[in-house]
């Protein structure tokens, strides 16, 4: 099969309309043989173009059963047969995308037999005794499956609830995607592609129909849900909930209602109660329920609507915690917890760094008060010295036109105020989240740990914690989802940019106690840097810049067939969009976004990196930074013979280099955990430091330094050219300066360097704690307490679909 996307929109059906006209009937075999064709085929090798195809086969897939009732129960019938049939044969590598295609189904699905439902629960509970992370997504799904089946009709009504922005008293949750594009690879056909794609979801699933109609789509899909076909005519309450118009609005509170009075009851009963107030609720919509007698299988599709996206090209110009702090402030919910003006001023900066109201100029004005009353001069007048302790300083303020409070600005005795428990707590609960989540990731379930490569000091760090500690979770109103689109170089700005919001926040809370942060990544390169095949060498070539999509794409096959299939496919529909320029498109790409978005919750965490620059000019003063997968270091001036000695055998073989001496000081790693600090100097033209691993075989958490040149024996020491590391120092002994390149980014290099120091990246959630208890404890700060419990490292979790597969 080829992988053209269908121009054609003839298979596109209206919500809620009957299933005659909709998209045909497929038999069970049809399907099967649809379901064999997406699945992965063990550990065999994908050639590029089979990753695409099943990419494709998923998409036609779902847009099957979308539109036909009928075929998306037979779907629900095929998988869960699929899925015990790989539990017989032990086919785990088939299981979390057949889980993911169920449920997906099981969503959309108008109405499931309790057989069915019991089915699937006895399934997703055998996987708790599976290792990680068969048993944190069957955890997961068998939460989802429980309460599906005691309120039929729950997780459809959430997700549009949540999605669309529908106002309602009983489901507070919202939700929104954004896309956040690389203009460096972004050419502007391939941002057509992507914004146009996202235009024309609206017109296909609905997304720019009113809020009334989601409202209706709810209730439709509730009642089927709950009665099915022997007590409920689906073509006879989508009339009929058409004409209501504007009283549907009612009906849809009223049906919030029932779910959430029957999901709070936690699944006690068999559900006739919400069955029962649904039926009620059918018959004063359709008066003439009885009437007519009911058609078995007479049910109405209602197709899943994608979420609200916005697309975003992340010019040096866009700040995407000032696009999430308009969202919140335009979002209904925030009406009933408006912002005080000094948290709208602060949210509204004009950069992330900003800790200032940006409507307040920053005066630099020496003070010669020390703040303590004891130095006041005798009849001194404290408040009146504490605030106006300088002349100048009152004319600014007059000149400003801001009238001072008296409250901020009296004197409070030389003590600060320090933030509230609650506000430090809600800072380093993420942090607690992450290792009280991953705390059985060498475990596993009842089926044992993970075996093999990873050590237990080394192992990269998966899966969701939210599953695992819901106690730890604070109920966020808000989710933003932020999905990165480009190569390594975007996920180095995320990074980046997700340092100084963790670092804001510690200083001024605010979004964190309202905002619910998932990031999400699809590797898009340019047409000279392709995505590696999943079972080649990462680092085979230098020119890839896509090497962390390229190791998602490693340990997560579902991952690889469909979210690396789409980078691969963006530049692929800007061609045909060229070629066939007034053809009506299909949604493709926002399709695949949404799949992502709602089925991806397991997050591999990437170690952030930070990095001290300093300068060999003095007037220059030290600059900090992070990188996430890269960074390299060379002395220009030996860049090009360096590159004629590499490619010269000859003398690359007689032991000749080029370079300069540079002192290094480093942590070396070990699988044992008996890390040695070790220090030399070695002449070289420069290095790589790489943070992804460039051997399936140790897939370890830790930094990769590689000299561009293999060093030579010394008197004491072996020099090796490539060895893992931690916190690393390196120092030019000689007056040539450095280059320094952070994530293959140009646009973040430095000249004239002359030290770096690279070590992981504090968390500014435990640096709370830390300062905190560091006040109050003479002599060495021990480890007690929270911070035991507390990862210290900062990562930036990327969702996938499984997290890491061993």
């Amino acid at each position: 099969m080829t992988n053209k996307i269908p121009w054609n929109n003839a298979s596109s059906t209206c919500s809620m309309e009957p299933t005659a006209g909709c998209s045909p009937t497929f038999s069970e075999s049809d399907l099967y043989r649809s379901v064999m064709a997406v699945m992965p085929r063990g550990t065999d090798h994908q050639h590029p173009q089979d990753c695409l195809n099943k990419g494709m086969l998923r998409w036609t897939l779902h847009k099957k059963v979308q539109s036909n009732p009928v075929n998306s129960s037979s779907l629900v019938w095929v998988l869960i047969k699929e899925l015990e049939k790989a539990e017989r044969w032990d086919s785990r590598k088939s299981i979390i995308p057949l889980l993911h295609t169920l449920m997906y189904a099981i969503i959309q699905t108008a109405y499931i037999p309790d057989e069915l439902y019991k089915r699937v629960y006895s399934f997703c509970k055998r996987l708790l005794t599976y290792p990680q992370p068969y048993c944190t997504v069957g955890l997961s799904y068998t939460r989802q499956i429980k309460t599906e089946r005691s309120t039929p009709g729950l997780m459809y009504q959430q997700m549009v609830t949540a999605e669309q922005r529908l106002k309602n008293e009983h489901y507070p949750l919202q939700e929104r995607v954004f896309i956040l594009a690389d203009p460096e690879v972004f050419s502007s056909s391939l941002e057509q592609v992507v914004s146009g794609d996202i235009e024309a979801s609206s017109l296909f699933a609905g997304g720019s129909l009113s809020p009334l109609h989601h409202m209706c789509s709810v209730v439709q899909h509730t009642i089927q849900a709950a009665l099915g076909a022997e007590q409920c005519n689906g073509p006879k309450l989508a009339r009929a909930l058409k004409d209501v118009g504007q009283d549907v609005e009612s009906h849809f509170q009223e049906v919030l209602a029932a779910l959430q009075q029957s999901a709070e009851e936690g699944g006690r009963g068999d559900g006739a109660a919400l069955r029962s107030r649904l039926q009620r609720l059918y018959r004063r919509i359709v008066p003439d329920a009885d009437s007519e007698p009911l058609s078995s299988g007479r049910l109405c599709n209602s197709p899943l609507p994608n979420p609200e996206m916005s697309f975003h090209m992340w010019t040096e110009h866009l700040d995407i915690w000032r696009v999430l702090a308009k969202w919140f402030r335009s979002s209904s919910v925030s009406e009933q917890f408006p912002l005080s003006q000094e948290q709208d001023d602060l949210v509204l900066g004009d950069s992330p760094s900003d800790l200032m109201p940006s409507d307040m100029t920053r005066f630099s004005v020496m003070s010669i008060d020390s703040g303590i009353e004891g130095d006041l001069p005798p009849g001194a007048d404290p408040s009146l010295s504490s605030s106006l302790d300088c002349a100048g300083l009152s004319a600014l303020w007059e000149q400003c036109k801001i009238e001072p409070e008296p409250g901020r600005l009296s004197r409070r005795r030389g003590i600060k105020m320090k933030p509230s428990v609650k506000e430090s707590m809600v800072l380093m609960q993420d942090t607690l989240q992450e290792n009280a989540g991953l705390g059985g990731v060498e475990g596993g379930g009842g089926g044992g740990g993970r075996t093999g490569r990873r050590g237990a000091t080394l192992q990269r760090r998966a899966g969701s914690s939210a599953t695992q500690n819901p106690f730890l979770k604070q109920q966020r109103l808000f989710t933003a989802r932020i999905v990165a689109m480009g190569d390594d170089r975007v996920l180095g700005r995320l990074a980046k940019v997700y340092y100084l919001f963790r670092k804001r926040e510690a200083r001024r809370l605010f979004l964190t106690m309202k905002v619910n942060l998932q990031f999400y990544y699809i590797p898009v390169c340019c047409a000279t840097t392709p995505v590696s095949s999943t079972k080649e060498d990462l680092h085979q070539s230098k020119e890839n810049l896509c090497t962390l999509g390229s190791y998602l794409s490693t340990v997560d096959p579902w991952y690889n067939s469909n979210i690396k299939s789409l980078g691969c496919m963006i530049p692929e529909l800007a061609k045909m969009q060229q070629m066939n320029p007034g053809k009506p498109k299909e949604p493709f790409v926002s399709d695949v976004i949404s799949y992502y978005v709602r089925t991806g919750q397991q997050p591999v965490y990437f170690t952030i990196y930070f990095v001290k620059i300093t300068f060999n000019a003095m007037s220059k003063n030290p600059v900090e930074d992070v990188f996430l997968t890269h960074l390299g270091m060379e002395f220009p001036e030996f860049r090009q013979i360096s590159q004629s000695i590499k490619a010269d055998k000859h003398k690359r073989g007689s032991g000749e280099i080029c370079g300069a001496v540079i002192s290094l000081n480093y942590r070396k790693v070990t699988l044992s955990g008996r890390d040695v600090d070790k220090g030399m100097s070695v002449r070289t033209s420069g290095a790589q430091i790489t943070a992804i691993t460039c051997n399936e075989a140790e897939d370890l958490n830790c930094l990769t330094m590689t000299l561009n040149e293999s060093p030579t024996k010394s008197k004491n020491n072996v020099l090796e050219s490539t060895f893992r590391a931690s916190n690393i120092k390196i120092r030019t002994l000689e007056n040539r300066p450095l280059t320094v390149t952070l994530d293959r980014d140009r646009r973040r290099t430095y000249t004239d360097v002359q030290s770096l120091e690279i070590s992981p990246c504090l968390d500014p959630g435990y640096c709370v704690q830390k300062t905190i208890r560091s006040k109050y404890e003479l002599g060495e700060c021990k480890e007690a307490g929270l911070s035991k419990y507390m990862n210290k490292g900062l990562p930036l979790p990327i969702n996938t679909f499984a997290g890491i597969i061993t």
